[in-house]
Formats: structure tokens, sequence, C-alpha cells
């Protein structure tokens, strides 16, 4: 059955589908220690479901195996050189920067569909069998399933790397109650290389395989909703959704694969977006150019929230005087109207010019 089943799975866009037991206990000391430190920040849903993420016969009463499934996500048209690509333009102040898998349609949906669509299709063959799908929707130990599914490794930025993919992709799940052959555990690859942790701006990779969520660019630009601390502020950049660094300096990146799959396209608002292009839109034009984009998920207060403190490192940065004079106009110009959390962020913006570039470690 399993060669059908990997038929299907990549006739519906997946790359690669593996089956991983249940029994995950062996995770759940790094889990709780992980908990623990705080590292989740405040994504308290982490903590409220405590060890049920290790524990899919929990979540999914009757579960006894876990389909895993990876698919690609860099855009057909992605170019050779294109972490080079990547950098560079976030050396580039007033452009802005937005995860690459953020550029396209919602994964959520994508995947969630076609989970489902696989689901289906196995059932066809086999009979009725219970089943849920889950995309980055419940609590589920993702990198832990993979790894075990014999899809990749953690790599030390605590994605899942594959040889001959990188980590340019998503994972996605499905529980099930029929016991199907189990594949073999991934081995590691990624040696002595401290890529990653090197890269990483605000030092959120604390240790190899081990992720401070309250650091990372991530975590604060998607789902941090209060005000972004302030020490924090200078080493974000120009990034305003998601943070690609420590993927971009992997070098297992070269082998990135492109998707075959329509949906992560880019959208041509994030082609090639400034901040100030970005910053004017009004709440309106943020809901509608971001519509079944991941985007959407943050709001106009948060998405105005990352764009002052990027435009405030344009500020620190040096522009030229034209461009200074057009950053301090269109930040003072929204600031009557903004909110109290917006309003904070575009004055600590406006203070920036002249300031000291952080230091580089």
């Amino acid at each position: 059955m399993l060669e059908p089943l990997r038929g299907w799975a990549r006739e519906l866009g997946f790359s690669q589908i593996g089956i991983s037991g249940v029994d995950l206990s062996a995770a759940e000391p790094g889990l709780r220690a992980w908990l623990e430190a705080g590292f989740h920040g405040s994504m308290q849903y982490m903590a409220a479901h405590g060890m049920k993420r290790a524990r899919p016969a929990e979540l999914v009463p009757g579960t006894v195996s876990v389909i895993a499934a990876r698919m690609d996500y860099l855009p057909p048209g992605t170019p050779d050189g294109w972490q080079r690509i990547e950098f560079e333009r976030l050396g580039q102040p007033l452009q802005a920067g937005v995860s690459m898998y953020a550029r396209g349609r919602d994964y959520h949906k994508v995947l969630r569909a076609r989970l489902q669509k696989l689901a289906d299709r196995l059932a066809a063959a086999v009979g009725p069998f219970g089943h849920r799908v889950f995309t980055d929707s419940a609590p589920v130990l993702e990198v832990e399933l993979a790894t075990r599914a014999g899809l990749g490794w953690r790599g030390r930025h605590t994605l899942t790397l594959a040889r001959d993919a990188g980590s340019t992709f998503f994972l996605g799940e499905i529980y099930v109650d029929l016991a199907l052959p189990h594949g073999e555990p991934a081995q590691a690859h990624c040696g002595g290389c401290s890529a990653c942790l090197d890269a990483c701006p605000t030092q959120a990779i604390v240790a190899p395989y081990r992720l401070d969520a309250r650091r990372c660019i991530s975590y604060l630009t998607i789902e941090h909703d209060g005000p972004i601390p302030v020490e924090l502020r200078p080493l974000m950049g120009n990034r305003i959704y998601g943070c690609d660094d420590c993927q971009l300096a992997c070098p297992w990146n070269k082998f990135a694969q492109r998707s075959p799959l329509p949906d992560f396209e880019v959208r041509a608002h994030f082609e090639a977006p400034t901040l100030l292009q970005l910053w004017g839109w009004s709440e309106a034009e943020f809901l509608s150019r971001t519509e079944g984009s991941p985007i959407r998920r943050i709001g106009h207060e948060r998405w105005q929230r990352n764009l002052a403190v990027a435009l405030g490192n344009a500020l620190r940065a040096g522009l030229q005087e034209a461009d200074e004079a057009a950053v301090r106009q269109a930040l003072a110009a929204r600031r009557e109207a903004a909110g109290e959390l917006v309003r904070e962020h575009i004055d600590w913006a406006l203070a920036q010019a002249g300031q000291a570039l952080p230091a580089l470690t």
C-alpha cells in the first residue's frame, strides 16, 4: 500500500511521504525543558497542551500510525543563487523583507485540502478508516514525526532538513487508526556546521537544536502581539514578516526544490516591495492584498508595527537626504491616527536617525 500512497501523494503535489509510529516518549524531556525555560514566549497554547504534543494517541484516540508529508514551497520561478539574492535584499534598508514561504497562497489552505484528498484516496482503496489531517494547526511534534518517518533530520536551527531538499518545505500529517509499516528514522548530517547559529540576527538559536522563540524574528513579527522589545528592534533590520536567515545560510539549501504548484507563485505585491509602499496601505488595502495569504493573520496593526520598526532601522542605517525625508514624513503622517501600539513604534522609529548600528557579533 505504501507505493500507491506515494504515487497519490506525488500527484497531489507532495514531494515525499513517510510513516511514523506514535511512541514519541523519547522527545518528551526535551519538550518539557523547552517549555519550562519559557522559550515559547507568549504562545501559551503550547504550554496549555503540555505533553499532548508528544502523544499522538492522546490527541486523536485510536491513532496507531502517522503519515508525514513534505511539500516544497520555493516558488516555481525561483532563480539560481536565490540565497545570495535574498541576503542582498536584506542589505537594502528600504526594501521589505518578507519570508519566502509567505509570498504566495496560505500553506495551511493548500496542504490541508491536499492531505484530505490523500486520505480520501487511501479510504477508497482500503475502506473507511479513522483519521485527522493537520498542518501546523494542532499540538503536533511535526519535526519529530518527520524524522521518524524518514523525511529528514532536525537541523541545528530546529527545522527539518533533507539531503535532497534542504529545509524549504512545509510538513503535514494524517493521524490514522491503520497499522502501516513505519519508515526508517533519518540520520543527521549537520556535522560541526554552525552556519545557522552564526547567521541568526538576534541569536535566537541559543544552542544547537535549541531555539528561544522570544528572540526569533519570525515569532516577534508573526506570533507576538505586543510591543517588540526595544533591544531587539535594531537587530530586525528590514524583516517585516518572518525571517529566513538561518535557511539562507544553510549549505543544504543548495539542494532546495522548486514547487510544482502555482499556489506558491509570488504575488505581485511581494515581488520586490519597498517599506514605503507597504506602509502606505490602508487597512482595507491590507485586507484585500493579503486575502488568502498567511500574512493576513497578523492583522493591519501588527503589520504597521513591524513596518515602523523596519522604517526606523532604515533611518538608523543612514539614507540619502530625500529618502530620509520621505520616511520621516510617512511615519509622522500616520502617527495621529495610529493606536497606542503602532504610535509607540512610530515614535521609536523617528528617533533612530543618527543612532549607531548594532554591533555585529
